[in-house]
């Protein structure tokens, strides 16, 4: 039975484990915690935050941290009836080591297969994916099939629909080589609405990192709203009408590692309330930044008076 819902996100799913120490390598580190992670999870929860209603797609496997994760989106305002749980893979674990303010290498344990990887177009509620407001999606959840597959499948039912978005998120170790994501994206970029990426990101894609020339290249390829995300000189918008860049948010960095999932859903959030789009970008790098002087990911994700009181303070 398919649903009307704010934000539907498609992909990653897993549990982060995160060192409670800072400075020192996984080998001296003596204590961890426990968060729900993944991109497109990450995105939902932040969209949780704001009030609007969210919902993932994805799968877990059939393990306590799969049980741990379908609670743990309930918990955090996510509807999870979309997430599946998968008979023959082990819900998968990331790793991270902090070491800041820029440094925060990743560890995935996603071996031989991550159920999120998993997904296959027939768990795609056509409906839903028509119907939401916001459709995000990956370029990790284009990678290996039927993943692919089922990207592939809620496009066609979205139809190109307003609002239909493609973190570019593109990680080296999901991939082969980069022309590879090259290659899976060049289809899909003309059946998005909007893009967001940074500039490695949209190296991969477009073949640009000049921040400009990237977003034109995006806009050229079919998107209507191209975001390039610039690190510490700020983000750059453009539509054919438009150009808005606005400057980073200054803080103290302690794991920048879910900066840009809540950027995500801080954008997710300006667009279902209309605002302009300095407006909404502004608020995006605020909460990217709130994130980013917090340990987790998923549970640091701020509500909309957090920012606001920040934004009024800057």
């Amino acid at each position: 039975m398919s649903f009307t819902t704010d934000v539907l996100a498609v992909g990653r799913l897993g549990v982060d484990i995160y060192p409670l120490q800072d400075g020192v390598g996984l080998e001296q580190v003596e204590s961890f915690g426990k968060y729900l992670g993944g991109t497109a999870a990450n995105v939902a929860v932040a969209v949780a935050r704001y009030g609007h209603a969210a919902a993932l797609i994805s799968r877990v496997g059939d393990d306590p941290f799969g049980r741990y994760l379908l609670a743990e989106l309930e918990r955090l305002g996510v509807d999870n009836r979309y997430v599946g749980t998968d008979a023959s893979l082990k819900t998968p674990v990331t790793f991270c080591e902090i070491f800041p303010p820029d440094d925060f290498p990743l560890y995935f344990y996603r071996e031989p297969k991550a159920p999120d990887m998993n997904v296959e177009p027939r768990e795609i509620d056509a409906d839903a994916a028509r119907d939401a407001r916001i459709l995000w999606l990956t370029t990790t959840g284009l990678s290996d099939e039927p993943s692919r597959a089922a990207h592939l499948a809620a496009l066609e039912a979205r139809d190109r629909a307003e609002h239909t978005i493609l973190d570019l998120d593109y990680r080296p170790m999901f991939w082969a080589d980069p022309s590879d994501a090259t290659a899976q994206l060049e289809p899909v970029l003309g059946r998005v609405t909007v893009a967001v990426g940074n500039r490695d990101e949209c190296l991969v894609a477009v073949g640009e990192s000049d921040p400009g020339r990237a977003a034109d290249a995006l806009l050229e390829r079919g998107v209507e709203l191209a975001i390039v995300k610039q690190g510490p000189k700020g983000v750059l918008a453009k539509t054919r009408d438009e150009t808005v860049e606005v400057p980073v948010h200054p803080v103290a960095v302690v794991n920048g590692l879910g900066a840009g999932d809540a950027f995500g859903g801080a954008l997710c959030h300006g667009l279902l309330e209309g605002w302009s789009l300095e407006r909404t970008l502004r608020f995006a790098n605020v909460a990217g930044a709130i994130v980013a002087s917090r340990r987790e990911c998923s549970t640091a994700m701020p509500t909309a008076d957090e920012v606001e009181t920040v934004l009024q303070g800057a």
